[in-house]
């Protein structure tokens, strides 16, 4: 038989009742008893939304945050005011059933909830959770249960933990946009070697490097993750440039990207320098930068086969003030601005500035310039860039619209003019060269320039 003095020892350190004190719990206590009610112009909703906003950062996972929502249901705004106290005094029991748990895991949700802060409890003499309410006031008169005080001082600290949160999500949200837009460039970068026609190899080899970053951006993905990956991006992004920029033919040389250059007739603009006309090679038209009406001057012997292809675009039609009134203002922003007369060289050299922020590549510009000469390219140029512009039917891809324009003109079925001469219709409904021009058109059936053009180019000369 053990002594009794055991049987009492053993007793007390098994001895259940009571809430273990500890110094956090101790100062919930004193914030209740110090309660002054909420601050002017914030209620008890927008706690709740700090919570929810601020959510893990701050310690409350969805199931906290589920039943903090569900104990706030239960107070009034006169419990969160002064000489009050927001303590919710249903019943363990009741909450577990509406809430489809157990009450153990209710009870270790609130021991959750008191650890960030956000809680503490009004125990009664047996841990039963009761009160009452003045049925005219509604005002408590007595409650135990859980106290919500806590959290109207955790406040401060929520609304920093939400600054903390907003700028990660910002700065995550920026990179991600980084890396979207340097994917972009990429792509578009790895199409144009495959137009250029550049070795299988070299792009394959872009492309797996692509492939390997090329990764879903999803929010699990941490901002210490998502920034080297924007750096291998650029980095890939840097090389593919100088690749693109090591392989590709001078802007200044653009005549060169045909292999076969078409010698130029002996009989050309008088006020045009010899050597514009080797960048500009057009053998059917012996005079197009002219204005004077000549019109197309024919040959005695019979017209060759690339005279006949080239008469079906309608290119001899088009003088150089054509092209400059139905440009866009996209396209006269390239265009050189200096005391002289405009001619064909400036326009072509537009063009093909203009096709890069069209993203046609340099192959395509080199086919258009062996098929229709520079002038006819340059053409295909502005009419691609006024298709992205229309209300109707408006291009979405520059780059296949214009490889579309050299298709049809390989296969004979392209007619520059009437497109040209259709563009000027719509700009001009009272103009009388909306048709297709003869070749005795007179000047004062050409269409008629605005003040803004004349400043561009003087009208008395042949050049533009």
């Amino acid at each position: 038989m053990q002594p009794t003095s055991t049987l009492v020892s053993q007793t007390n350190q098994h001895r259940g009742g009571g809430r273990i004190a500890s110094p956090a719990f101790r100062q919930s206590l004193d914030q209740c008893e110090d309660f002054a009610g909420l601050e002017e112009n914030t209620n008890r909703y927008d706690l709740l939304l700090l919570a929810k906003r601020t959510g893990k950062l701050a310690g409350f996972s969805p199931r906290m945050i589920y039943l903090l929502d569900y104990y706030m249901a239960f107070t009034c705004e006169l419990d969160w005011e002064e000489g009050s106290r927001p303590i919710v005094y249903q019943s363990l029991a009741r909450t577990s059933l509406d809430l489809g748990v157990t009450e153990r895991q209710i009870q270790k949700l609130e021991k959750q909830l008191f650890e960030v802060g956000a809680i503490t409890w009004n125990d009664s003499g047996n841990h039963k959770r009761y009160g009452k309410r003045d049925p005219e006031t509604r005002r408590i008169q007595y409650a135990y249960g859980i106290d919500l005080t806590p959290l109207a001082y955790l406040k401060p600290a929520l609304e920093e933990k939400l600054y903390e949160k907003q700028l990660y999500d910002k700065a995550w949200l920026d990179t991600k946009r980084e890396i979207s837009q340097c994917r972009r460039q990429i792509r578009s970068l790895i199409l144009e070697l495959q137009e250029q026609g550049s070795h299988a190899d070299t792009i394959h080899s872009f492309e797996n490097s692509y492939t390997e970053i090329a990764i879903q951006l999803r929010t699990n993905i941490r901002l210490e993750a998502l920034r080297p990956l924007l750096a291998r991006h650029s980095d890939l992004h840097s090389s593919l440039l100088k690749y693109v920029a090591a392989n590709t033919p001078a802007q200044t040389n653009p005549s060169q990207a045909s292999n076969s250059p078409i010698k130029t007739p002996s009989s050309s603009c008088t006020s045009e320098p010899e050597f514009a006309h080797y960048k500009y090679t057009n053998p059917f038209n012996k005079n197009t930068c002219s204005l004077s009406g000549t019109g197309f001057q024919e040959s005695v012997a019979e017209p060759s086969e690339r005279n006949k292809f080239l008469l079906a675009t309608g290119l001899q039609h088009i003088s150089l003030k054509h092209v400059l009134l139905a440009a866009s203002e996209r396209y006269r922003a390239y265009l050189p601005v200096e005391p002289r007369p405009m001619n064909w060289n400036d326009a072509v050299e537009a063009a093909y500035r203009l096709r890069i922020d069209l993203r046609i590549s340099q192959q395509s510009w080199a086919d258009a310039c062996e098929l229709l000469g520079r002038a006819g390219a340059s053409i295909c140029v502005l009419l691609t860039d006024q298709a992205i512009d229309r209300t109707e039917n408006r291009v979405r891809q520059p780059a296949a619209y214009f490889r579309g324009m050299v298709n049809r003109a390989r296969a004979g079925e392209l007619r520059l003019h009437n497109s040209i001469f259709g563009l000027l219709a719509h700009a001009e409904p009272g103009s009388s060269s909306v048709n297709e021009p003869s070749k005795q058109q007179t000047e004062a059936q050409k269409p008629s320039i605005s003040s803004i053009q004349y400043c561009l180019f003087n009208p008395n000369s042949d050049t533009i």
